[in-house]
């Protein structure tokens, strides 16, 4: 079984919370993480209707007679059992007495903010991240794969795996979250939001793409995000007087899911397709957030930046120290001087700034104050930003 960087900081917070809730993706491996790590506790799948119905016609008396640890899967499939675990943890008051995971955040957040408010700590397992995985022998192979754990525990093909994925998570999540009439609408707003992947987001644009109103489209997007499909990158603009760019970019938490929605389906394909140096951003900045949330860090701190005049840098650290780590991110092979221009036109500098630029080939060294690190040297470096 290949290890999981997030399940020691699940082992650390259940000691000092009573509920431990973890959501992210659907077949991100939450359930096998919580089984091999936890085996102390009794597992029950909320997907099973017996277990359902055996919970509810007693639910109080259920939960006072497991004397060890539960683990509820899909708990968000019983919302009542919420109320019933605010009261008979309280009566206990002591910590690591259940444990919540789910797929769909949007619902269980809303569960959570109704009875379990200050009861629990909420964590994310996304997709293995490059820690646990590695890398696969080329960018390109990287990205049209993805990161998705039974793709590497069955050896199934990206192209095989992603379709009927999307399908399920849109006939199943997208229907539990949202009373969506036309799914081939919905479907049609997915693969557009893949290929607006690293841009500026224009609603207006999107949906008049989708041929749905501007507020369906908000409401759709945020649907996304509590599903763990994508995630929005918002812009730094602390202490600058000059105009600049104040809307998120998107970004997808799996490289290999956009790959499908885009039509790709080779890694041949990555190499000479049109969003290419998206995707490859995409990679390293999904990475970066990843790693941060398997560790237990705060993602709020990773922003990107970009003025009127476009100028751009691709990704912004800021760490708890105030210090900022500037990250370029180039899908060429070369090294060139261009990657460096935008870092030096930001306007912060000294030893408050770190610059580093991520290119693909080969070679890592240093130019001025700037870190030019390549593919081989990419593992080490994103675990030392998302330290940061």
């Amino acid at each position: 079984m290949i290890e999981r960087e997030l399940a020691l900081t699940l082992k650390k917070r259940l000691k000092k919370f009573p509920i431990l809730t973890l959501t992210g993706p659907r077949q991100s491996g939450k359930s096998t993480l919580l089984r091999n790590y936890f085996p102390e506790y009794a597992y029950i799948n909320l997907e099973r209707p017996d277990y359902r119905h055996l919970i509810m016609n007693d639910p109080v008396g259920f939960l006072k007679s497991q004397e060890k640890g539960v683990i509820f899967d899909e708990a968000q499939r019983v919302p009542e059992l919420f109320n019933y675990l605010q009261v008979v943890s309280d009566e206990r008051n002591i910590a690591g007495q259940y444990i919540l995971s789910g797929s769909q955040s949007f619902l269980m957040n809303e569960r959570i903010s109704q009875s379990l408010a200050g009861r629990t700590s909420i964590n994310h397992l996304f997709p293995f991240d490059v820690s646990e995985i590695g890398l696969r022998e080329t960018v390109f192979d990287t990205i049209y794969t993805g990161f998705y754990p039974r793709i590497y525990d069955f050896n199934i093909e990206p192209g095989e795996f992603y379709p009927p994925y999307i399908q399920t998570y849109i006939e199943r999540d997208v229907r539990t979250l949202r009373s969506i009439e036309n799914l081939t609408t919905f479907t049609r707003f997915l693969a557009l939001c893949a290929g607006r992947i690293g841009q500026i987001l224009n609603l207006t644009s999107l949906a008049n793409d989708a041929g749905v109103s501007v507020n369906t489209a908000k409401s759709w997007l945020s649907l996304l995000e509590a599903s763990f499909i994508l995630f929005r990158l918002q812009p730094y603009y602390k202490n600058f007087n000059k105009r600049l760019v104040k809307s998120p970019k998107l970004y997808f938490w799996d490289t290999g899911l956009a790959c499908s929605l885009l039509d790709i389906q080779s890694a041949k394909m990555v190499q000479s397709h049109y969003l290419y140096g998206f995707l490859f951003e995409n990679l390293v900045i999904a990475e970066i957030v990843k790693l941060q949330s398997h560790k237990g860090y705060n993602r709020k701190k990773t922003y990107y930046w970009r003025d009127n005049n476009g100028v751009e840098v691709d990704c912004i650290l800021e760490g708890a120290d105030g210090k900022l780590h500037l990250v370029e991110i180039k899908g060429g092979a070369t090294i060139n001087t261009d990657y460096m221009k935008n870092l030096t036109s930001f306007p912060v500098r000294g030893l408050g700034v770190e610059k580093h630029v991520i290119y693909t080939g080969d070679k890592s060294l240093t130019m001025g104050d700037v870190e030019i690190t390549g593919w081989n040297g990419l593992i080490k470096l994103l675990a030392q930003l998302s330290e940061k």
